[in-house]
């Protein structure tokens, strides 16, 4: 098994991990903040490339209006400071998602934060899926093509080149934490060869040791992307 590239990771069971303590949702959201700083430092440790966090859906501004503030709050509050850390270990910082459903202060802070993590090699491309759906990027993507007047005929390698992750690999491993198996919406169209891996563990819970058995899961595959090689 090849190492890994890119893993992607669905950070599920913040607001189940507080009910359990009969905590407000938020709580569980702020330690879900914390798993996904143990989630980077994981990944550069791991010496992986690229790791894409799903951190806010399209679906979750569905959600109580209460609820959907505060993890508003908690991203900006996260943004704001994590990034000179993220400096000093030269991840860069990439967004996915429609940003501009969000207020403007956190759009100026995702500008901001994105722009000085722009000035160095990095160690780590830090990927933050906000706002995001796979339908979505789907959709946004046929949308793009059309409304390019130099575009050529709609394939699978023509549609690729405008969907948000244009720039990236796709997952090689998609880990959810939460105990659902799923994808919710997350990378349809780039997780048609990753492998999934799913955790019983809430993400708040979930600490280094689930990361190496995911990681060790992975490696023990054989991929072989829709080719039988025997």
């Amino acid at each position: 098994m090849k190492n890994l590239n890119h893993l992607a990771v669905i950070m599920d069971g913040n607001t189940r991990w507080a009910s359990s303590r009969n905590l407000p949702s938020k709580a569980g959201h702020k330690e879900g903040v914390k798993k996904a700083r143990l989630a980077v430092e994981y990944a550069l440790e791991k010496k992986i490339n690229y790791l894409t966090l799903f951190a806010f859906s399209t679906e979750n501004w569905l959600r109580e209006e209460g609820e959907v503030r505060d993890l508003i709050s908690l991203f900006f509050d996260a943004l704001e400071e994590q990034t000179p850390e993220l400096m000093e270990e030269k991840v860069k910082l990439n967004f996915i998602g429609d940003i501009s459903r969000f207020n403007k202060k956190l759009i100026k802070q995702i500008e901001q934060s994105k722009k000085l993590t722009e000035e160095y090699e990095p160690k780590l491309n830090l990927i933050i899926a906000a706002s995001y759906g796979g339908k979505w990027d789907i959709i946004n993507a046929i949308k793009k093509f059309h409304a390019d007047k130099n575009n050529k005929e709609l394939n699978e390698n023509s549609l690729e080149n405008y969907l948000e992750t244009k720039s990236f690999p796709n997952p090689d491993l998609i880990i959810r934490s939460g105990g659902e198996k799923r994808l919710s919406n997350f990378y349809l169209w780039q997780s048609s060869y990753s492998e999934l891996f799913f955790s019983d563990k809430l993400w708040p819970d979930f600490n280094v040791k689930d990361f190496d058995i995911a990681l060790e899961d992975y490696r023990s595959r054989k991929r072989k992307f829709g080719v039988e090689t025997g």
